[in-house]
């Protein structure tokens, strides 16, 4: 007769399993989004890459759209962690273009956003995808609002440049530069846009009184 509490100690075991399993999709998941896009990111491709049995991807995730949304999930809490450590050292608009620039490489470089990207495209033939694609953006914009306000609190320029429509047109601009780059495999001119708002940022840093005066140099 089995001991009081030895079935625990087999859930316990079980459910460490299933974490790895889960999180091996997932990684597959994001793996396939970035090198077959969303239309090749299939039950048999993520299955394939994952070592796996597609009835996993089911029996964990329900569908292969809600295993793709769990894949943005992560790569966005990754992201997000990352960017916030990077924000954290910024002190001047012409520091957080500098930042902006490093950040969008690195993820250049990754695919990161190509998930995200690939995510969008996809949402045009999924349907119900949209709503969930878009609320898992909003917080990449609050992010880049609260970055551009902490900047901004202190100068006139808040009654300006409103720092949640600021926000709105970096995400946007950002998407929409990952998106013209991967097509054309061509980011000198996206890299180029960051040189020009680098020039702007030290206007606005004068303005706002970020910029130590010429006898303070």
């Amino acid at each position: 007769m089995a001991k009081a509490g030895s079935p625990s100690h087999v859930k316990e075991r079980s459910a460490g399993r299933s974490a790895e399993t889960r999180r091996l999709l997932i990684q597959a998941a994001i793996e396939t989004l970035k090198q077959e896009g969303y239309a090749g990111a299939s039950a048999r491709a993520i299955a394939e890459r994952a070592d796996s049995n597609q009835g996993l991807i089911f029996y964990h995730f329900g569908s292969v759209a809600n295993l793709l949304l769990a894949a943005l999930d992560a790569v966005s809490a990754e992201r997000l962690a990352q960017y916030a450590s990077a924000i954290a050292r910024v002190d001047s608009p012409t520091a957080l273009v500098d930042t902006a620039r490093a950040i969008f490489s690195e993820d250049l470089d990754a695919g990161y956003v190509t998930v995200l990207v690939e995510m969008i495209a996809g949402a045009a033939s999924t349907p119900g995808l949209g709503p969930e694609v878009a609320a898992r953006i909003a917080p990449w914009t609050a992010f880049a609002e609260d970055a551009i306000t902490s900047l901004l609190d202190s100068s006139s320029l808040a009654a300006i440049l409103p720092p949640a429509d600021v926000a709105y047109g970096i995400v946007a601009l950002y998407l929409g530069l990952e998106m013209l780059s991967h097509l054309n495999g061509d980011r000198a001119p996206s890299l180029a846009l960051f040189d020009h708002a680098q020039q702007l940022a030290g206007l606005f840093g004068v303005m706002a009184g970020n910029s130590p005066t010429p006898a303070a140099q």
